[in-house]
């Protein structure tokens, strides 16, 4: 006895494939499907309803504008969930008294005004005339902790009620807070940094300098801690032993005590190395910032690209072209011809693992580089 699958069959892989045409055989609707979809009557069942909420800084929503109104949208941007939710406090006294997230309960969202409005059906609140309650819900999109200022103003939305503005979201006991990060950790809504406090203190036990510098811009890049300056200058010390015993060396003078420039130094190695895991300044991590000329910064990687010996390449270029193979040559010439000529073009390098992919594109760098070319981004 044999079966036929229809899932599967042989045919002329090069002719052209009609998905659509084969979901559309294969296919079954029976009579009952049939009249309801004629009907006209809802597929799926939605319930509770869903609401998603906006969360953006500060003159940081989405806009769509168009050559003939961009001055328009720019003067006057349209308004979010978020910048209606305050408008909604302002206006609105029992407003006052929900979290963002709540709105939705006892208020729709009218998508061409741009507003919120009070439901006009459901469970009436008690104590509060013309106001009704629903099963609807509140979602606020989420914010991944690397976008700091956001994640943090989030975090805020979800604890605070009823704010009037951007502003009235971070101030605390009556002082406007310079960060929303700093606003949640005078709420003591950030969890406290026993775990890195207690990591660094075991590493200050054992580990060198260089190593508890490691760790500490770990720390910052990865655990995102909620006072970073606290275990900043907790540890300073330890963390710039071997810059200190340096200047001693130098010197000739054991007596030389920890200084500003000697905390300096070892904050723009923990930079050095936060810039490395997750391309972020000390700055944008919470930290103090570093005190050094701002192109050393932004110029670091540029320097570390270009730094490299000329000759050393042009040898390892000399040795190793005639190892190419056909198929790689043909690739390696088309790529530095396209250089040479600065057509612009991309390329995408696939073939099989150990086939020498990444041989012949440290050939190419090393090409570039040792001529003096200009320099090429490979996706």
């Amino acid at each position: 006895m044999s079966t036929i699958d229809n899932n599967f069959g042989v045919g002329n892989v090069a002719a052209p494939l009609d998905e659509i045409n084969q979901y559309q055989l294969g296919r079954y609707i029976s009579s009952n499907e049939a009249v309801w979809r004629i009907l006209s009557f809802p597929i799926h069942e939605r319930h509770p309803t869903v609401i998603h909420l906006a969360v953006h800084l500060e003159n940081g929503q989405r806009v769509y504008f168009t050559a003939d109104n961009v001055r328009a949208r720019a003067l006057v941007p349209p308004a979010t969930t978020l910048t209606a939710f305050y408008s909604l406090c302002q206006d609105d006294l029992f407003a006052k008294t929900l979290l963002y997230s709540e709105v939705p309960k006892f208020y729709t969202w009218n998508a061409s005004t741009k507003k919120f409005q009070r439901r006009k059906q459901g469970k009436a609140v008690e104590g509060h005339t013309n106001l009704y309650s629903s099963d609807a819900l509140g979602r606020l999109y989420t914010v991944h902790p690397n976008n700091t200022e956001c994640f943090y103003l989030r975090l805020l939305l979800i604890n605070i009620r009823g704010p009037i503005s951007f502003q009235d979201l971070r101030t605390v006991n009556g002082q406007l807070c310079a960060t929303y990060r700093q606003a949640g950790q005078e709420l003591n809504l950030l969890e406290n940094d026993a775990h890195w406090d207690t990591a660094l203190a075991d590493a200050s036990n054992t580990a060198r300098p260089q190593q508890i510098r490691t760790l500490f811009a770990i720390i910052l890049t990865t655990c995102f801690p909620s006072n970073p300056k606290d275990l900043w200058e907790k540890y300073k010390d330890y963390m710039s032993e071997d810059i200190l015993h340096r200047l001693c060396a130098a010197n000739q003078n054991p007596d030389i005590q920890f200084t500003p420039n000697v905390y300096n130094e070892a904050l723009i190695l923990i930079e050095d190395i936060c810039l490395t895991i997750a391309n972020k300044a000390l700055v944008q991590l919470g930290m103090p910032a570093s005190n050094r000329p701002a192109n050393n910064l932004f110029d670091r990687d540029l320097k570390r690209e270009t730094h490299y010996d000329s000759d050393e390449l042009g040898t390892f270029v000399r040795t190793n072209l005639l190892q190419l193979i056909l198929e790689q040559r043909i690739a390696y010439d088309r790529i530095m011809s396209a250089i040479t000529e600065q057509s612009g073009e991309l390329f995408f390098i696939d073939a099989p693992g150990g086939t020498g992919k990444t041989f012949l594109l440290s050939l190419i760098l090393a090409t570039i580089r040792s001529q003096n070319n200009i320099a090429l981004a490979i996706a």
